[in-house]
């Protein structure tokens, strides 16, 4: 699906939302009011921060699925990661309101009016969140937005405390006056114990934590199947609103080709991005060996001082003249060397054997160097 598809349903559902919130908010602070409902008025109150929240999504909808740009290189999905997260904070605003009104009316009850129109007015609002519960949480999982899919929530929390109304008009009506009173505040509980967990979960996304072992372990399982790869190590995830980023390392044969190394990298993405699905970047480092384990090479010199070096040794050494390429090999905390050579070398009274020999005793006095190999080739 693309992205402006996805913004136009997500915004589509948060519109119908925003209607019906709206609506049932009037209503029922206006029943709750002239029945004297502490309950129902909360739970108007509720669908109010129902309606705010509908607007923070709607304006992270806006934003979340815009193109990366030079500022966000990223893309802006922890646009809605953030908005999320402030879901969450209004819904625990809310929560510790409803349930400090509700232990008010607890401690001082007050006999409500007008039954009937109470839980009509409940029951209408159960039928109507459920509805956009299932309707939101539908368009989420079609998008796959963790964002909608917690504003469903965030209705579904509000059809939940319609029926704890429900029961708590009818226990008054049964001449338990303080069931009002508790109905509300559990509400209020319910309203927090969301806010929590919507709070939890984003607060993790926002400080990178890692996503499900399962579907780590399934990544290491795919990528070490892959042809060529020796090992995976080094393997780290995150998500970025809807989707996951990750980066690994390979341990392909040491003296692979750079083209090959990169043409196993790119199964490596290939590969990932099947595995998981909401996998949009990965991350390939190709090492010729294990880094966690293997030797440190900050002490050897780089490719151009390492050059250097050897140009003079083999200047010295009265040996440099026939060498026509030098190649270099990072390894076991060494510096492996390569000579490749023409085979008119091989004319001249000095064997295969008798060359390399001088090569390797003339590498052999250099610090930080290890084995050589000589090749020897039509140039």
């Amino acid at each position: 699906m693309d992205t402006a598809t996805k913004k136009s349903l997500t915004q589509r559902v948060t519109i119908v939302g925003a209607i019906v919130d709206f609506t049932l908010a009037i209503f029922k602070i206006f029943v709750g009011i002239l029945g004297n409902s502490g309950a129902l008025i909360a739970d108007g109150v509720h669908s109010f921060s129902d309606l705010l929240t509908d607007g923070v999504v709607l304006y992270a909808a806006k934003f979340s699925h815009e193109e990366a740009d030079d500022e966000h290189p990223y893309g802006h999905q922890r646009f809605e990661t953030i908005a999320t997260f402030v879901l969450a904070f209004f819904l625990a605003l809310v929560g510790f309101g409803i349930i400090y009104d509700g232990y008010s009316r607890f401690i001082n009850p007050e006999p409500l009016e007008h039954i009937s129109l109470l839980l009509w007015t409940a029951a209408l609002s159960v039928i109507a969140k459920e509805l956009l519960y299932w309707y939101t949480v539908s368009v989420g999982k079609k998008v796959n937005s963790k964002m909608l899919i917690a504003n469903a929530w965030h209705h579904r929390t509000d059809s939940l405390s319609s029926v704890v109304v429900f029961a708590g008009v009818i226990g008054v009506n049964f001449g338990y006056m303080k069931l009002d009173a508790i109905a509300a505040i559990i509400v209020g509980l319910m309203i927090l114990y969301i806010a929590w967990k919507l709070g939890f979960d984003s607060s993790k996304e926002l400080v990178d934590s890692s996503i499900d072992q399962k579907d780590i372990d399934k990544l290491y399982a795919s990528i070490g199947k892959i042809g060529g790869v020796v090992s995976v190590h080094s393997l780290r995830t995150r998500r970025i609103g809807s989707n996951i980023s990750a980066d690994v390392h390979v341990q392909v044969e040491p003296y692979l080709s750079v083209s090959e190394g990169h043409i196993i990298s790119v199964s490596v993405e290939r590969v990932a991005m099947n595995c998981l699905k909401d996998l949009t970047d990965v991350i390939v480092h190709i090492d010729p060996e294990d880094d966690e384990v293997a030797a440190p090479y900050d002490k050897l010199p780089e490719r151009p001082e390492a050059l250097g070096i050897l140009n003079k040794a083999l200047f010295n050494e009265k040996c440099d003249g026939q060498i026509h390429h030098i190649q270099l090999h990072y390894l076991d905390g060494k510096i492996h060397v390569d000579f490749f050579l023409p085979l008119s070398c091989l004319k001249t009274k000095n064997s295969h054997q008798e060359i390399k020999n001088k090569l390797t005793s003339t590498v052999s006095e250099l610090k930080g160097f290890g084995n050589v190999r000589v090749y020897f080739s039509e140039i």
